[in-house]
């Protein structure tokens, strides 16, 4: 399939239909609405069967196969949110707060962008090795607290002790505490444990992922009133920073030795951005920052321009590079 090819494969897949509905729905101010507390089911159903799932395959998993991508992860995790910061700084004329606020985001990952990276590399037929939740899981710190330590140096607002509490929080949050809890249940129960809930947590997996990027679409599209002002810098930010990362990703994943569905997703989850656990904590450790305008930019573009483009563009160069 060459890359053309590809790329519609990807905008005509129920998983990105399911997200632009969302954006018409909000843009055509329809009543279309989901109560928080299915918006949070759905949340904890995906995490949850993330977990459980990456879990059973760490089961069969030796440390060999998994430590060079975990080191791999952990270094760009602890490079993005440095560059980031000085970008933001430098060349978009934020303050240290805000660039402390883009940098944590940028550095962070998006459960929902793995999903759906997931998702196209199932139908493409290029799965991905089962230990990538791990990885999401493992990136999801690090940018966070080098954020606040470069807020910290440059003399920025955050109070005494709210690093700690900041990474405290995040290790806490829904997204982490679900992800690594169902990783515990999927590596004490697994394959075989796991065929015991397939049924639930597998088959319906895809169509839950479609509900749930039905209502990210709504939020998505309300989002982008938020970075109206700096719209000439933001846009081409958030577009080609993330390429950047993917493409870093995909290089570093091919020479940890990742196969081309893994290559695609660390691509991926380099490229992400985050809009749970980033947010949560920069409003506890970093008060003084806008964070409507990095949860606008990161929703609002990163987000669809990984799942219309971004994956397939990874997927494409890690094609590239085994062959």
């Amino acid at each position: 399939m060459d890359p053309l090819d590809l790329l519609a494969h990807n905008l005509l897949s129920p998983v990105i239909l399911s997200f632009a509905l969302g954006v018409v729905a909000k843009l055509v101010r329809s009543d279309l609405s989901f109560p928080e507390a299915l918006s949070q089911t759905l949340a904890i159903f995906l995490l949850l069967a993330i977990g459980m799932k990456g879990g059973a395959a760490l089961d069969q998993t030796s440390f060999a196969q998994v430590g060079w991508a975990a080191l791999a992860t952990l270094a760009i995790g602890a490079a993005v949110p440095c560059w980031t910061y000085a970008i933001a700084r430098r060349f978009g004329g934020f303050s240290r707060e805000d660039s402390a606020s883009l940098a944590a985001h940028y550095g962070s990952t998006s459960a929902v962008t793995f999903l759906a990276a997931v998702a196209f590399l199932a139908k493409v037929g290029n799965p991905a090795e089962g230990f990538m939740p791990a990885l999401l899981a493992l990136m999801e710190v690090p940018a966070i607290v080098i954020s606040l330590l470069l807020l910290r140096r440059a003399g920025g607002a955050a109070a005494g002790g709210s690093l700690w509490a900041a990474a405290g929080h995040v290790l806490a949050s829904k997204s982490i505490l679900l992800l690594i809890g169902g990783m515990a249940i999927g590596w004490a129960a697994g394959m075989e444990g796991m065929t015991e809930v397939k049924a639930f947590f597998v088959d319906p997996f895809k169509g839950v992922l479609c509900l749930f990027l039905l209502e990210l679409g709504m939020v998505a599209a309300a989002r982008l009133g938020d970075l109206r002002e700096r719209w000439r810098f933001l846009l081409p930010f958030g577009i080609l920073l993330p390429l950047l990362h993917g493409v870093l990703g995909v290089l570093v994943g091919y020479a940890a030795g990742l196969s081309i569905g893994g290559a695609t997703v660390l691509g991926t989850l380099a490229a992400s951005a985050s809009y749970i656990a980033a947010p949560a904590a920069m409003r506890i450790a970093n008060p003084g920052a806008n964070h409507a305008l990095s949860l606008g930019v990161s929703l609002g573009i990163t987000f669809p321009f990984n799942l219309a483009l971004g994956i397939p563009l990874y997927h494409g160069l890690a094609r590239m590079l085994h062959s």
